[in-house]
């Protein structure tokens, strides 16, 4: 008969019951710090506190309970004496002239977009199932709650998102009952100022896929009238670590004309991926060795009006962490 060590029964029965929830645990630490990698290290953190801490775990709570209130500890520690992380919208200039000079700003702490696979893990379960919903971790929701205090992120999160009584999170938070439900009450009010309510993103549907190919097509034929007509009229256009931000078709189409090095219907390449539940592709332009190296990556918001919102990050170290590759190659293309 094979005896199994106390220390690995106590591993398996912390996998059993903790691992499971490292996924949404995730997703908490993101909203909490709009920074993936920020969020990685604390959800190691926070699970290497739980381990040490399971021996004493009594179960006044159920373990999804107990790992989130471990989490967001370890979250407001972390966001102690740190700057907010926003969107070139998010820092209070009208928007820019297209034709302007570009002020670039690599030291601003920019929001960061999330890669699903580490929510979803490429999962293609019906979104209703998630224990972990696509409004709950939408760039513009996240980016709102850049603009609370820490206090009031962990607070809105907990009541608004994880549906946590208040006394839960008084008990938490060290707070009374009264004092949470006052900061969720300013906490709404500053999100609602910040993401207010829009028109509702497409479904997955024909029209999505068809509008998707269409840029797609647009970027990579570099037709600069063709990717303007697939933009809401209200359309918005950001490009961290740029501080500018655009507004309307005509002023996004004067931008790309003045800015983008394609020359002509070859210099583009488009691979696609998923960040915050929402479409995303990795640009690739062509270089004077003919090699298609990372540029940027779009991140789109689709409506029933067209693409009303693009983030189009200069940050080509995103490319490997959602799962694109070094270079583009025909081969690439057709995997995507």
């Amino acid at each position: 008969m094979t005896t199994v060590a106390p220390d690995e029964t106590f591993d398996a029965t912390f996998a059993e019951q903790v691992e499971p929830l490292r996924r949404e645990i995730m997703a908490h630490c993101y909203r909490m710090m709009g920074s993936v990698h920020d969020a990685e290290d604390l959800v190691q953190e926070a699970y290497i506190r739980a381990w040490r801490a399971f021996r004493g775990f009594e179960g006044r709570s159920s373990v999804r309970t107990w790992m989130y209130q471990i989490a967001t500890n370890v979250c407001l520690t972390a966001l102690e004496g740190k700057k907010r992380r926003p969107l070139p919208t998010g820092l209070g200039q009208p928007n820019a002239n297209p034709s302007a000079a570009l002020d670039q700003r690599t030291e601003v702490p920019w929001l960061e977009p999330m890669p699903d696979e580490l929510v979803w893990g490429g999962q293609s379960a019906d979104p209703s199932d998630d224990v972990i919903s696509r409004d709950s971790v939408r760039l513009a929701f996240v980016a709102a709650l850049q603009h609370l205090n820490p206090q009031q992120r962990a607070v809105l999160i907990l009541r608004d998102v994880l549906a946590w009584q208040a006394s839960e999170v008084a008990e938490l938070l060290d707070l009374t009952t009264a004092g949470v439900n006052s900061t969720l009450q300013r906490a709404r009010a500053n999100v609602a100022k910040l993401d207010p309510e829009s028109k509702p993103e497409l479904p997955d549907d024909e029209h999505r896929r068809d509008l998707l190919k269409n840029y797609v097509a647009a970027f990579e034929n570099y037709d600069v009238t063709k990717i303007v007509s697939l933009l809401s009229d209200d359309v918005v256009w950001e490009m961290p670590p740029f501080l500018g931000w655009y507004q309307g078709p005509a002023d996004v189409g004067t931008l790309i004309k003045t800015y983008c090095p394609a020359t002509d219907g070859d210099s583009q390449r488009l691979l696609p991926t998923w960040a915050n539940g929402q479409p995303a592709f990795g640009l690739y332009m062509r270089d004077e060795a003919g090699v298609y190296q990372p540029f940027q990556l779009h991140q789109l918001t689709i409506t029933e009006d067209g693409v009303s919102h693009v983030v189009c990050y200069f940050d080509t170290d995103l490319f490997p962490r959602f799962g694109l590759p070094e270079v583009w190659t025909p081969e690439a293309a057709i995997a995507g």
